[in-house]
């Protein structure tokens, strides 16, 4: 596995990390614990070091399971763990057996260290890698709120690295307030796959004048750039891609695919999803890539893109891609 340092003052982390929030048991589907726990073996034995999760996903129990198998391998010594804050489902409602209620954006101060708290708890450790921000809007982003608690963290010693997860590449606002608390963000995480490339515009270039490490999220488009889905695919009530990879963008996902059939032809031994992870890491803004597996043998194939590396500098300039020299 091809390793790498999280931009310039973040960790040393593995090129294919591995994101977990369809192993939470919300959103992706069924998922059985079991199996969730095996994929993430089957991760960590492939050389991966770096796990992206969440709070809010299952409502703590992605990171429950980050824990159970980190104490199953004796620790999480050389493992790099980032989630994420302000998505707020501590607002219990009388009506729900969990203890939880809906889903609500808080980028309050007391809030986020609140929610680190409870991660570290989940986690089991005293301090965590990389928290960011989960995807606030804009209008969140411009209160100090969010910015203070991650300083604070930082001060109490309770998070290592601070981060921000962008809910949108095109708004000119990001590349703004990543250069506002450039000081502060070690790293963001930011969608970015062969079909969704507006990172590329401002926001990577942005990314690489201040050092800021780069984390690729949805890089295999929430597992339709495997190659598996058709214009007949359809998704049950339980899980999200219901919405995000409905009929009428699944057709024009495969029409924009047409036009990239040469690339995969030029590496016939490797399957579609690895070769769309390849393209992730290939961008000189990009560090690590997170793409989610639900099985232990997706995750394996997964990683082994990891181990190819990046695409070679003359399949990069024929994709547009700025080669490093």
């Amino acid at each position: 596995m091809q390793m790498t340092s999280l931009g310039r003052r973040g960790p040393l982390v593995s090129a294919v990390g591995y994101g977990s929030w369809a192993i939470s048991g919300m959103d992706w589907g069924q998922t059985e614990d079991e199996i969730s726990k095996r994929a993430l073996h089957a991760a960590l034995d492939a050389g991966v070091n770096f796990i992206d999760t969440a709070d809010n996903y299952g409502r703590g129990h992605s990171e429950e399971l980050i824990a159970e198998v980190l104490e199953e391998r004796g620790g999480r010594e050389g493992i790099v763990i980032a989630t994420k804050a302000c998505n707020d489902f501590y607002n219990a409602t009388d009506d729900d057996d969990l203890g939880y209620g809906p889903i609500r954006t808080n980028t309050d101060r007391d809030y986020i260290i609140f929610a680190a708290e409870q991660s570290l708890r989940r986690l089991k450790t005293d301090c965590l890698d990389i928290l960011q921000l989960h995807s606030p809007g804009t209008e969140d982003l411009d209160r100090d709120d969010p910015w203070e608690a991650l300083a604070t963290l930082k001060q109490q010693g309770k998070i290592r690295h601070a981060g921000w997860s962008v809910r949108s590449f095109c708004e000119t606002e990001q590349t703004f307030l990543l250069k506002r608390h450039a000081d502060l963000i070690d790293v963001i995480q930011v969608r970015h796959n062969l079909l969704e490339r507006g990172a590329e515009e401002a926001l990577f270039p942005a990314a690489m004048r201040h050092g800021t490490g780069v984390i690729v999220r949805s890089p295999i488009l929430f597992g339709f750039l495997t190659g598996k889905f058709t214009r007949e695919t359809r998704f049950g009530d339980d899980d999200h891609r219901r919405m995000n990879l409905s009929p009428e963008k699944i057709d024009a996902y495969l029409r924009q695919l047409e036009d990239l059939q040469w690339l995969f032809d030029e590496f016939p031994d490797q399957t579609m999803a690895q070769v769309a992870l390849r393209f992730t890491i290939s961008h000189p803004a990009c560090h690590t890539v997170i793409p989610s597996g639900k099985t232990p043998e997706q995750v394996s194939e997964n990683s082994r893109a990891g181990e190819i590396g990046p695409l070679p500098p003359t399949t990069c300039e024929r994709l547009g891609l700025p080669v490093l020299t």
